[in-house]
C-alpha cells in the first residue's frame, strides 16, 4: 500500500477539516522566476543549496522532506537564446513571461504578441520535438527539520509540474490536485520532493508525508506572508531590459496559433485551467481512501 495512506489513516485533523483551501493551494490547482538570495537548486540530480548565486552545500539524498509555503500565482515562461552552459550561470532569458500569456513588458525584444502564438512555442523549436521556450513554477518552501529557519526558493522544470504519475509519486500539479479532493492545503503537509531516477534530466515527484501540528501549520501560514517568502515566488529577472513599445506595434500580425492538443516541452501535458468548486460543493467520494490508495499500488 502507498505511504501517502500515513497522512489520512487517523483521519483529517480538524483544524485542517475546516480550513478551506488556501490561496497558494488554489493557486498551484489553476495551473511564476528572480527574487529570493537562498534557493535549492536541482541541477544535476543533486539538491543544492545556493546563497546568492554560490552554492554552499549539496545533498545527495534521492529525497529531501519540505513544507511549500508559497507559490507564484501562475506558471511562468522563458526563451534563452542560448545553448544551455551549465558553466555559466546568471544568463537571462531573451524573453519571458510572468504567466504564460504575454511576454513581460521589460522584454525590449519579445519573441511574440502572445505565448501561445510565439514562434518559440512550436514543436521542434527547441532541441529534438521540444519547444524552445521553457514552463516553470516558483515556490518558496522551508525544511521539514527547519521549519523556522531559512526559506528557499524552488524553481520546478515542466517535467515536474505535469502529468499524471502514479505509485504515490506524482508531479507538482496532481500532488496538489490530490490533497485538495481531500480539502487538504498543500501548505498544510510535509511534502517528500524525490528524484525520479527513469528521468534523462533532473525530474522530481511528490508525496505527502505527515499532516503538520496545528501550530507548525499556523506558523507555516505566517512565514508564507513574509517578504522573503513572497520575494521568492516573485518572477523577475534581472539584465537592465527596458521598457518596450506595445506589442501591437512590435508584430504586424500575429503568428499563427498552434493546436491547443499539441503537447508542451519534453512530452509533458499542456497545462489546462481546472473549473474549481467550493469545497461544499464537491460530489462525497463513492470509496473510501484505502480503496483508492490500493487501487494506485495495483498500477
Amino acid at each position: 500500500m502507498s505511504t501517502d495512506v500515513t497522512l489520512f489513516k487517523n483521519g483529517i485533523p480538524d483544524y485542517l477539516r475546516n480550513e478551506g483551501l488556501d490561496e497558494t493551494t488554489k493557486s498551484l490547482l489553476s495551473g511564476g522566476g528572480g527574487g529570493g538570495g537562498k534557493r535549492i537548486s536541482i541541477r544535476g540530480g543533486v539538491f543544492r543549496m545556493v546563497v546568492d548565486g554560490k552554492e554552499i552545500a549539496a545533498n545527495e539524498d534521492r529525497s529531501m522532506n519540505m513544507v511549500i509555503i508559497n507559490a507564484a500565482p501562475k506558471t511562468s515562461r522563458a526563451y534563452y537564446a542560448s545553448t544551455y552552459d551549465p558553466s555559466v550561470t546568471n544568463v537571462t532569458p531573451a524573453c519571458w513571461s510572468p504567466d504564460g500569456e504575454r511576454p513581460d513588458k521589460s522584454i525590449a525584444k519579445p519573441q511574440g504578441m502572445t505565448c501561445a502564438q510565439c514562434p518559440q512555442n512550436i514543436k521542434g523549436s527547441g532541441q529534438g520535438e521540444s519547444r524552445a521556450c521553457r514552463y516553470s513554477r516558483r515556490l518558496a518552501v522551508v525544511l521539514e527539520n527547519d521549519l523556522e529557519g531559512d526559506i528557499f526558493q524552488l524553481t520546478l522544470p515542466a517535467t515536474s509540474l505535469f502529468g499524471k504519475g502514479g505509485n504515490g509519486k506524482l508531479p507538482l500539479n496532481a500532488y496538489v490536485q490530490f490533497l485538495a479532493g481531500f480539502n487538504v492545503n498543500v501548505t498544510a503537509v510535509v511534502t517528500e520532493m524525490r528524484f525520479d531516477v527513469n528521468s534523462a534530466t533532473p525530474k522530481l515527484t511528490f508525496k505527502a508525508v505527515r499532516p503538520l501540528t496545528e501550530s507548525e501549520y499556523r506558523a507555516c501560514v505566517d512565514k508564507g506572508q513574509s517578504p522573503e517568502a513572497k520575494s521568492a515566488v516573485t518572477v523577475s529577472y534581472s539584465g537592465g531590459g527596458v521598457t518596450a513599445p506595445p506589442l501591437e506595434q512590435l508584430f504586424d500580425k500575429p503568428v499563427a496559433q498552434e493546436s491547443e492538443d499539441e503537447p508542451a516541452a519534453e512530452a509533458v501535458e499542456e497545462p489546462k485551467k481546472r473549473e474549481s468548486k467550493k469545497p461544499q460543493e464537491e460530489a462525497a467520494p463513492k470509496k473510501n481512501l484505502k480503496d483508492i490508495l490500493d487501487q494506485w499500488d495495483d498500477e
